[in-house]
């Protein structure tokens, strides 16, 4: 690899892992060494954050169902979850039976879920309280960056990163990611359109050139450059072409499919760090279903598809951390069309090689009438930024949370630690 006009090898460059994605004879060995050699405090140790959200506001009494709480079958006739349907976790809490392809992950210690979960702010509109999580700051409307974006900024750099170092799946840079830090939207790696912050997804060429030309410093254009090539390569390698580790199949939909181009990428060995992709289609009001129906079709989606990523990923699952998060819960007691009105606390799911799975985390409120918030939801006992904040504290090495997480302390001596 020492001259930038030697080639690599098919059978050489299969260790960088990259031939999946590039499926290409000789890479120039200067591209090897500007996109994967960068060093950020992740980079260097493989780490990897990707962060899920469920949009609409999922039924997490549903999706993590304390099956041994009396009131949750009173307030819920007709779509509560039966106990001998439901998947045990430790013998209160158990999963949806559409949830079947995470309880082998929970088992095997990989799987951790914090239950009683959300943001304090009071809001039910679904907007703001996405807003307000994507932002990382409850009730501040003013907040014009993301918590992941800063997440990315607090992590201790010790040289240019990778383009690549933070992507999202969908047509347009998501709230989460805005900010100082430059992330890549991603809307289909088959045709490789990437998005800017417009509603319309800008050509290739056009966002990598915009995000390298504005500087003078001549070594950060080369890199720029060299870059800019390797997407060009990529592009014309066919990534449709991709073929998931054996036995691994994904559901064939736009979450299965998002999942399946995050394990693509981050496989390719391109210096991502920090993954984002969502899920929508939560918003159950009417005739939300039980084990079967509505609902339980989702989660089956969901589930299934962040089990084939980590089974996708093989080894390099030891290095990922996966959370998932949604605006809000559901009310605790069913409405009048079978469905489930916007409520307060909900479950979050952290996946990954360095967690502490196995167990159900967070102060449980119980669901007694006297015990509900406004006397019609979970309670929160846990912030979600306590959440967010352990994930990118021990996984991109954030050490400055402050900066992350502005007008709230989070104190790694509060985490949870399930990493």
């Amino acid at each position: 690899m020492g001259c930038s006009s030697c080639g690599i090898t098919r059978r050489g460059f299969m260790k960088g892992g990259a031939l999946a994605l590039v499926g290409t004879s000789t890479i120039p060995s200067f591209l090897t060494r500007s996109v994967m050699a960068e060093m950020t405090t992740a980079a260097a140790n493989k780490k990897k954050l990707v962060v899920l959200f469920q949009r609409g506001a999922v039924d997490g009494l549903n999706m993590v169902v304390p099956y041994k709480e009396s009131n949750y079958y009173a307030m819920r006739p007709t779509i509560a979850i039966k106990q001998q349907e439901v998947l045990d976790l430790d013998g209160f809490f158990g999963l949806h039976p559409a949830m079947a392809a995470l309880k082998p992950l929970y088992d095997q210690g990989h799987l951790a879920i914090v239950h009683a979960a959300g943001s304090p702010d009071t809001t039910r509109s679904h907007f703001d309280a996405q807003d307000y999580m994507e932002s990382g700051t409850p009730g501040v409307k003013s907040t014009t960056d993301g918590w992941l974006n800063r997440a990315l900024q607090a992590e201790l750099l010790r040289g240019k990163p990778s383009a690549f170092r933070a992507v999202a799946l969908g047509a347009q840079i998501p709230r989460t990611l805005e900010g100082k830090v430059p992330a890549i939207a991603l809307n289909n790696l088959a045709d490789f359109s990437v998005g800017g912050r417009g509603p319309k997804a800008a050509p290739i060429s056009n966002a990598f050139q915009s995000m390298y030309d504005d500087s003078t410093d001549s070594l950060l254009h080369g890199t720029g450059e060299e870059t800019f090539e390797a997407i060009k390569m990529l592009k014309a390698a066919d990534p449709a072409q991709y073929q998931p580790a054996a036995g691994v199949v994904y559901p064939n939909t736009p979450f299965g499919n998002s999942l399946k181009q995050v394990a693509q990428l981050m496989k390719a060995n391109l210096g991502v760090e920090a993954a984002f992709s969502d899920i929508g289609g939560w918003d159950t009001h009417q005739n939300q279903g039980n084990s079967n129906g509505q609902l339980a079709n989702r989660l089956k989606d969901f589930s299934d598809s962040i089990a084939a990523f980590w089974q996708d990923m093989g080894t390099d699952a030891e290095n990922v951390t996966l959370v998932t998060m949604s605006e809000f819960g559901r009310t605790a007691r069913q409405n009048g069309t079978g469905g489930t009105d916007h409520g307060h606390a909900n479950a979050m799911l952290v996946l990954g090689g360095p967690v502490k799975g196995g167990k159900v985390y967070g102060k449980w409120p119980g669901l007694e009438n006297d015990q509900l918030n406004e006397g019609r939801d979970l309670k929160v006992t846990t912030d979600f930024r306590r959440v967010l904040g352990e994930a990118a504290y021990k996984t991109l090495g954030s050490k400055n949370l402050a900066l992350v997480f502005p007008g709230y302390e989070v104190d790694p001596g509060d985490f949870l630690n399930f990493i």
